[in-house]
């Protein structure tokens, strides 16, 4: 693993178990332009849960991100605050319209018969908006997630091998059987503390500095701040801080920071944890009286029905195929090429993109027109993922400034 910045030496004389810890630490610190994208679906809260500064023993980054790895918490329950914070332009509710008639799929609104109560439908509402979610784990095989939201509330239920959605608005039922040894139930976005700290540390280089930050009290509970910052120029990203449990070594709190300066763009964290183990009838559940029950099986065939809705599908597969990355660590950069040799924006002959062109027009009022030795196109800019399309209908994106797009297209000229 490459050398972490730390305020603290590192003590001599350690053993085979602790470098075995480290390894394994490994798995959980990742380059910056995975976390831009990951940030994009989820988050942010004011401010920590609780004021105070405890008295902690001091600890080095490495330390500190072995306690995360060996975290071995199985019995949770909690209150979660969400927001999310891109500084996106107001559409009026066009977006939501957009994805819904995009997908196709169950939940969707389409030409699908789907559930509203489907997990990979509902979730979504995660990515925009204010939230808050209660959980609750015992072990491997029980876990709930609820959203609640304007007096309704959203189950995703885990137990044993039955997976239940529940949309009390709808009053609707999702039903999935979990395959053996399933750990959860599967979720679209990350939705809590640990999700986030998973994804933002899975590997650590030399273009990243790892600090430990002071510590803190979250939800009542004492924590220590692993700051996480890169030492390259042109990221939008200023830091990543997770708190960490001081007695558990669990995340109970992410938050994210743009290098502009300003609120969090991810911030999302417990105001209430336990780590008792839950009551068992927390994951019970039984379809209420009236519900309109959809089984999973019966969701997937009504996803494939349109057939629209399988070629755009398959249209967007032959487009991604062409991904690849440029660039290191905080500045990567994801880069592929439509095919749409008119532009993308404009809908013209080659990217068979259909109604795209109108829409095209309208969502290129949104953004920067920029020149360089590759041609012309627009940046679409958030606080932290930016997006270069070139008229010719290449595409870079990456959580780098405006600036450096335009250099990794001239270079790829």
């Amino acid at each position: 693993m490459a050398p972490i910045d730390s305020d603290d030496n590192r003590t001599a004389g350690e053993g085979e178990e602790q470098r075995a810890g480290r390894r394994k630490a490994a798995r959980y610190v990742v380059p910056v332009a995975v976390v831009g994208v990951a940030a994009a679906t989820i988050g942010l809260v004011p401010a920590l849960a609780d004021s105070g500064d405890p008295d902690l023993p001091k600890v080095t980054a490495e330390q500190l991100i072995e306690k995360i790895a060996q975290s071995d918490v199985q019995q949770l329950s909690g209150t979660v605050r969400i927001n999310t914070d891109l500084g996106l332009p107001d559409l009026g509710g066009l977006e939501s319209g957009l994805m819904s008639g995009m997908s196709g799929g169950p939940g969707s609104g389409g030409d699908g018969e789907g559930s509203a109560a489907d997990p990979s439908a509902k979730l979504t509402a995660l990515v925009s908006g204010s939230h808050t979610l209660r959980v609750a784990a015992d072990g491997p095989d029980r876990q709930k997630l609820s959203l609640m939201e304007n007096a309704a509330e959203y189950s995703l239920i885990h137990n044993g091998k039955d997976v239940w959605g529940y949309d009390s608005q709808s009053n609707e039922v999702y039903h999935s059987t979990a395959p053996d040894g399933a750990e959860r139930p599967e979720k679209d976005v990350p939705a809590t503390p640990k999700d986030f700290a998973d994804e933002a540390l899975k590997s650590v280089d030399d273009t990243t500095s790892v600090t430990v930050g002071g510590t803190a009290q979250v939800a009542g509970r004492d924590a220590y701040r692993l700051v996480v910052e890169p030492k390259q120029d042109g990221s939008t990203v200023g830091a990543i801080t997770v708190a960490v449990d001081a007695e558990t070594g669990t995340p109970l709190k992410f938050t994210l920071t743009p290098a502009s300066g300003g609120a969090a763009v991810v911030d999302v964290g417990f105001t209430k944890v336990s780590f008792a183990k839950p009551d068992a009838s927390t994951f019970d559940f039984t379809p209420p009286a009236g519900a309109k029950v959809t089984e999973a099986d019966e969701a997937g065939a009504a996803a494939k029905a349109p057939e629209q809705g399988r070629k755009a599908e398959g249209d967007l597969a032959k487009e991604m195929d062409g991904l690849k990355v440029i660039g290191e660590g905080w500045n990567s950069i994801a880069t592929f090429d439509t095919g749409a040799r008119g532009g993308l924006l404009t809908g013209a002959e080659g990217g068979d993109l259909g109604d795209l062109g109108g829409l095209g027009g309208f969502l290129g009022s949104f953004g920067d027109q920029v020149k360089g030795d590759f041609g012309s196109g627009t940046v679409f800019k958030t606080r932290l993922v930016n997006a270069l399309i070139t008229d010719d209908g290449k595409v870079y994106a990456g959580a780098v400034t405006k600036d450096a797009l335009v250099k990794a297209a001239d270079a790829a000229k």
